[in-house]
């Protein structure tokens, strides 16, 4: 599985619906949104600053972390950015890769 950031800032309602359901309520809500696809929530870390949240998902693939994305912002009470994360290994790949590339203009 792969693992993403999900970054998200509440709307002043769902500020109010975090309130109501305590932040426990609201990583056990993701949880069963992630598990609901197949995936697995990691961590889930409240912010200051932009972002209200972060929530770090194991996920089997981008489709499924694509559907929560969605159902998230279809909500209207949060407004979330999905990250797709690698790990130093996988970085490593990519790197050692050989890629056939021109910039603009050379």
């Amino acid at each position: 599985m792969a693992k993403y950031l999900v970054s998200g800032s509440y709307t002043p309602e769902g500020l109010k619906g975090l309130q109501k359901d305590k932040a426990s309520g609201r990583r056990d809500a993701v949880a069963k949104g992630a598990e609901s696809v197949g995936g697995k929530l990691d961590a889930v870390y409240y912010t200051l600053g932009q972002d209200d949240v972060l929530v770090i998902v194991d996920m089997p693939d981008i489709v499924s972390v694509a559907a929560l994305a969605v159902a998230a912002n279809a909500s209207g009470l949060v407004n979330v950015r999905t990250t797709a994360l690698m790990t130093v290994e996988e970085t490593d790949r990519a790197l050692a890769k050989s890629v056939a590339y021109r910039p603009p203009g050379r």
